[in-house]
C-alpha cells in the first residue's frame, strides 16, 4: 500500500473551540477508517479565522484542549496537523500544531504573513518538515505559499510533498492555487492545500480543497462540503479521492 495524505475540509465555529475540536476528530475517524498518515486542517481550524480574538485564543503544546486530538492520532498511528494561534511572549504566532503518532506534539508557525495580519500576530522564523514513510512531508500556512522562497526552501531540505492549511476565498482562489499548481509543476512535487468550507461562520472561506501532482489537479473539494481529500502514491503514480465526513 502506498502512502496515503489528506486535507480535511471542514467548517469552523468563530472562537467555540470544543466544538470545532469534535470535528477535527469527526474528520480524523474518517481518515484513519481509509488509512490515512498524514491528515492536515486549514489554517486557525481549531479557532476560526478570527484575528482580533486571537491573543485569547492562542495555545501552546501543552493546553488540555488539544489532549484529545494529541489521544486520537496516537490511538489511529496518523500525522495530525490542527490550526491555532501559537502563544508567544508578544504576540501569538499563527500555527499548526503536528500531534504525531508517538504522542508527541510540535508546531510550525506561519513564516510570511497576509497583510494587515502583523497588527494582531508575531511572524515564525523556521520551517518544519516531517519524514512520514520515506517522503518528506514540508508544512506551509496560507500567505507561505504566496513567497517562491519558502517552497524553494522546502524542496531545498528534501521535501518531496508540500501541504498548506489555508484560508481562501472565492475572490483569491483563481491565483492562489494557480500558484500551487505551478509548484507541484515546476518542482515535480505533490502540493496539497485544506480550504475552510463555505458554511464557516466568518464567511470568508470558498472550499474547494485540493492537491497537485506534477502532471495537474489531482482532486478537489466542491466549495461546501465537509470531507477529506486524499491523495495515494502507487507505482504507477499518484491518484485521488473525496470522502465526505
Amino acid at each position: 500500500m502506498g502512502l496515503k495524505i489528506a486535507v480535511a475540509q471542514i467548517s469552523s465555529e468563530s472562537g467555540a473551540i470544543g466544538q470545532n475540536v469534535e470535528r477535527h476528530l469527526a474528520a480524523i475517524e474518517v481518515a484513519a477508517q481509509f488509512n490515512v498518515s498524514y491528515l492536515t486542517f486549514p489554517e486557525l481550524s481549531l479557532t476560526g479565522y478570527e484575528p482580533e480574538l486571537s491573543l485569547n485564543l492562542a495555545m501552546s503544546v501543552h493546553d488540555r484542549q488539544l489532549k484529545s486530538l494529541q489521544v486520537a492520532a496516537k490511538k489511529h498511528g496518523i500525522f495530525v496537523v490542527a490550526g491555532a494561534p501559537v502563544a508567544t511572549d508578544t504576540l501569538p504566532e499563527i500555527g499548526s500544531f503536528i500531534f504525531a503518532p508517538d504522542g508527541s506534539i510540535r508546531t510550525y508557525t506561519k513564516m510570511h504573513l497576509h497583510p494587515g495580519e502583523e497588527k494582531y500576530f508575531s511572524v515564525g522564523n523556521r520551517y518544519e518538515l516531517t519524514p512520514v514513510r520515506k517522503h518528506l512531508i514540508a508544512n506551509a500556512i496560507c500567505a507561505d505559499t504566496n513567497v517562491a522562497d519558502h517552497v524553494a526552501g522546502c524542496v531545498e531540505k528534501g521535501a518531496k510533498i508540500y501541504i498548506s492549511g489555508a484560508m481562501i476565498t472565492g475572490n483569491g482562489y483563481p491565483k492562489d492555487t494557480e500558484i500551487l499548481r505551478n509548484y507541484a509543476r515546476n518542482y515535480g512535487i505533490v502540493v496539497a492545500m485544506a480550504n475552510q468550507n463555505s458554511r464557516s461562520s466568518s464567511g470568508l472561506p470558498c472550499g474547494k480543497s485540493a492537491i497537485w501532482s506534477r502532471s495537474g489537479l489531482l482532486v478537489s473539494a466542491n466549495e461546501s462540503q465537509s470531507a477529506i481529500v486524499v491523495a495515494e502514491s502507487s507505482s504507477a503514480g499518484w491518484s485521488g479521492g473525496v470522502i465526505e465526513i
